[in-house]
């Protein structure tokens, strides 16, 4: 004979459950709103006034609701992280709104349950040496004939010369400051204003370092090692350091686990290693040897890896350079879960897709949502993100 008692627990356990899921939305969403092993899962977002370029013309805001409503379809979308990009010269175009802006991030972010890692990004290094560029501060370059206005922020020898200097600790502002000095303060002037919310889950120091040359990865090491040390004076949460561009894996910089093992911190406590991947890590042998690469880092630094920019796309060599391809890249079902079974397979720390922006991108898979009338509107790969993280988490 059952157990009365038992089976009256079962059938309120069974209404329950059956209740949570006639209920809107908002339980599901709630639900899945984080890996079991607590794996970040998420996407890249871009903001406004964190996204300035102080040698330029001021770029469009988004509607007021931008940040609430964003994390709010993150949230619902079953993804529980953000790595939300910031940049110094932005800071120094107008410290007050930058500030501003991430309260309003941090604070979406605690409301929605979302964990952030604030990333101190860098393309093309500044506005100072190109149009398309942003990163570092107009302070940093000017009135220095080394550095021409529009010389180049990449591959160009204004930019090689650049990046040169700051790993030699050599660049200081038009006060004699030192770089590495002002990055820091700066940094912990971030830190301060965002380390108490409860959805800060860490801070990433530089995106994609530049590296030209094989003597700089111990270089980048000690500057890592001077920045986590600067940090840990202010905050005890997850400290992130970036792999270089270009990866290169035939040139003369000499890519490898060894070296780029060398870019690591001395201080390896509660610190993560950042990785992008733009294609499915087996797609061919470029993606593989790549992929492989970071986790033979990952073994010999004993330092997580954290994948801060996915997406699947293909680049085609022009004039020596290799261009993204819109025309040929793109993001299906498929290929989407492929990507996100490889990194849980491989138990990285956390993965972000790029990427979340109100501002649209002329490769199609890198708008997971578009402003619309004012209106943010879930394009299909919000729907392909989403239905590919309740599949595979």
């Amino acid at each position: 004979m059952v157990n009365s008692k038992h089976t009256k627990s079962v059938l309120f356990g069974f209404t329950f459950v059956l209740i949570l899921f006639m209920t809107n939305g908002a339980i599901f969403a709630f639900a899945q709103s984080s890996a079991p092993d607590n794996t970040l899962v998420g996407v890249v977002m871009k903001g406004a006034n964190v996204n300035q370029k102080q040698a330029r013309e001021a770029t469009p805001l988004p509607p007021a609701n931008y940040f609430d409503e964003s994390f709010k379809l993150i949230s619902e979308a079953g993804l529980n992280h953000v790595r939300f990009l910031f940049y110094w010269e932005a800071y120094e175009k107008n410290p007050e709104l930058f500030m501003k802006e991430l309260d309003a991030v941090a604070n979406a972010a605690d409301k929605y349950g979302i964990k952030v890692i604030y990333d101190n990004h860098q393309w093309h290094t500044s506005s100072w040496l190109e149009k398309r560029g942003t990163g570092f501060p107009v302070a940093l370059f000017e009135n220095n004939s080394l550095y021409p206005k529009d010389g180049g922020g990449n591959v160009e020898k204004p930019a090689k010369t650049w990046w040169s200097n700051f790993w030699d600790r050599s660049i200081k502002d038009v006060q004699g400051n030192d770089a590495w000095k002002l990055q820091s303060d700066f940094l912990k002037k971030v830190v301060t204003k965002l380390d108490s919310h409860a959805s800060t889950a860490g801070y990433e120091i530089l995106s994609e370092p530049h590296v030209d040359t094989v003597n700089e990865w111990a270089k980048i090491g000690k500057f890592n090692s001077f920045m986590t040390d600067e940090l840990r004076t202010v905050t005890q949460k997850s400290i992130l350091y970036s792999m270089n561009v270009p990866v290169d894996l035939k040139g003369p910089i000499n890519l490898s686990p060894e070296n780029l093992a060398k870019m690591a911190p001395t201080n390896k406590e509660n610190v993560m290693f950042k990785i992008s991947v733009y294609g499915i890590p087996d797609r061919d042998q470029y993606q593989k040897q790549r992929f492989d690469i970071f986790l033979k880092t990952r073994a010999l630094t004993g330092i997580p890896l954290y994948i801060g920019e996915w997406n699947n796309v293909v680049r085609t060599q022009v004039n020596g350079l290799f261009t993204l391809d819109p025309t040929k890249s793109g993001l299906n079902q498929d290929n989407t879960v492929a990507m996100l079974q490889s990194f849980k397979k491989e138990n990285v720390s956390g993965s972000a897709f790029w990427k979340w922006d109100y501002n649209d991108a002329p490769t199609a898979s890198f708008n997971i949502v578009l402003l619309q009338n004012g209106t943010l509107k879930p394009t299909q790969y919000y729907t392909i993100l989403k239905n590919a993280v309740a599949a595979v988490y």
